[in-house]
């Protein structure tokens, strides 16, 4: 079959998926000529950016070659019909290798795959290749001793964030429409941020992990959750539409049925904007492009109200969150590294970073300490759930800043960053992870400006299982922020 790839004008290249699909449905052109009009982007473009590491090419010709079959007879697979897509390297895929960057799991096989790429391909997406992570996705910088560095497409001296960082940057050079991240310390939303893209992190739960557990484990963690990143706000709608809902024995006996969005139209909204934290000191250019954000929503007639959180200390709140998250990844710990956190954790006066005497402490705590921190996140979760009867949504930063300098030469724990003419400790900018991630809330990342000649964003966060509520709002900031595509790329 001849692909005619030739004929795709090279802008659609950073087309939203919604248009594209379009496209396919008018049969401006094929599924395979779209496919391979990625194919040769791919060829042209990753070699300087390393965001797709894995591809299987022979195979999603031949599925691709089934699409337009298909479309030829009539038929359609569903609202994906003939997109071809990349997904996060951690995402099983029958016969693919799923390594989450670790070389102990260079050569693992997944043998089934999860239910969300089920989803994905019954819905008619060519799933064509994987994007890098960092080892064992914990890190906001994307390179691995399997597969190397991934870049960020905006200045390749900069990370693209972790750990959907060839998520992110493979959406934002191009070469791929629609992506497939996870996240529960920021990783879909800083990578968005740092690349001016857009994601969705779903309020967990609502997305199905069944099929996506690590090698060896079948322990779920409620604090993390799989969610699309994509070039428009309409993509990570479609795209949550086809994820979410219950699977396995779930599904014989639950539905999933989200409220409609709390209002759609920005001056109706209730906001809450926070630029700031004592925990996690944000850089001032981010700062000021959030305080004018601010200033645009005011005029737009929305009722705006500064620096409001459903609680004050954020110490607390973040110590709680770390012990939780870090606490939740003991059991796959070498035992030699255990051994050590007991260690670390028992010492007077260790000279160490509190990030990493809190994380010690959180691999070695007791149970009866795990069980206090859920009782403080439960009466945290009740206090958001007060909040948001007086707002709808909370706009805060992504991280720190924009997209920083790769660092290579020091692990995550020996890291600073320079914030406002002074360094910091890599490790604070978890804080905005867990501002929505510690209680259970969804929360949309869309690009609003630029600082230096790279892209920022912002992270929407709104109550629990309102994911239609942020993603109504970040669907109204897009109309003044869209897409953007690097210069060097498009």
């Amino acid at each position: 079959m001849t692909s005619r790839s030739s004929k795709i004008d090279k802008r659609l290249a950073f087309a939203s998926a919604t248009e594209l699909l379009a496209r396919l449905r008018n049969k401006e052109f094929s599924a395979r000529a779209l496919l391979e009009f990625h194919i040769e982007r791919l060829d042209k473009v990753n070699g300087s950016i390393n965001a797709v590491i894995f591809t299987d090419l022979a195979a999603a010709r031949a599925r691709a070659d089934e699409a337009d079959t298909a479309t030829a007879k009539g038929q359609t697979w569903g609202p994906l019909h003939g997109l071809p897509v990349t997904v996060k390297e951690s995402n099983n895929i029958a016969g693919w290798p799923t390594t989450y960057g670790d070389p102990a799991l260079r050569d693992f096989i997944a043998p089934r795959s999860a239910v969300i790429i089920d989803r994905l391909r019954s819905a008619g997406a060519i799933i064509f290749g994987k994007t890098n992570v960092p080892l064992n996705l914990i890190d906001w910088q994307s390179y691995n001793a399997i597969y190397g560095t991934t870049r960020n497409p905006w200045d390749l001296s900069k990370t693209p964030g972790g750990s959907s960082g060839g998520a992110s940057a493979a959406l934002a050079a191009g070469l791929t429409p629609l992506e497939l991240g996870s996240d529960a310390g920021g990783s879909i939303r800083m990578p968005a941020h740092f690349c001016g893209v857009f994601g969705h992190k779903p309020t967990p739960g609502i997305v199905p992990d069944l099929g996506n557990e690590r090698a060896g484990s079948l322990i779920g963690n409620d604090l993390v959750t799989s969610g699309p990143l994509a070039r428009s706000v309409a993509d990570l709608s479609l795209a949550l539409n086809i994820l979410a809902g219950p699977a396995g024995d779930a599904a014989s006996g639950w539905r999933l049925d989200l409220p409609e969005p709390r209002a759609t139209r920005l001056r109706d909204f209730r906001i809450s904007i926070v630029t700031n934290s004592p925990v996690a000191e944000v850089d001032e250019p981010y700062r000021a492009a959030i305080r004018a954000l601010a200033a645009r929503l005011r005029e737009e007639g929305a009722s705006v109200v500064e620096e409001s959180l459903p609680f004050t200390d954020h110490a607390s709140y973040h110590a709680t969150y770390v012990q939780l998250l870090r606490g939740s990844a003991t059991a796959r710990l070498p035992v030699a590294v255990f051994d050590d956190a007991v260690r670390r954790s028992e010492e007077q006066g260790a000279n160490v970073t509190p990030y990493v005497l809190q994380t010690a402490r959180a691999y070695a705590q007791r149970h009866r300490d795990w069980l206090l921190a859920e009782e403080r996140r439960a009466h945290l979760k009740r206090d958001w759930a007060d909040f948001f009867e007086r707002f709808d949504v909370v706009i805060a930063p992504a991280t720190v800043s924009a997209a920083f300098p790769i660092d290579e030469a020091k692990s995550r724990e020996e890291r600073t960053l320079r914030i406002n003419g002074h360094d910091v400790d890599y490790n604070d900018q978890l804080f905005w992870a867990g501002l929505a991630t510690l209680p259970s809330l969804p929360a949309t990342a869309v690009p609003i400006d630029s600082v230096n000649g790279l892209p920022i964003g912002v992270q929407i966060i709104g109550p629990h299982l309102h994911d239609r509520t942020t993603l109504a709002f970040a669907s109204e900031l897009e109309r003044s922020y869209p897409f953007v595509a690097p210069s060097a790329f498009s």
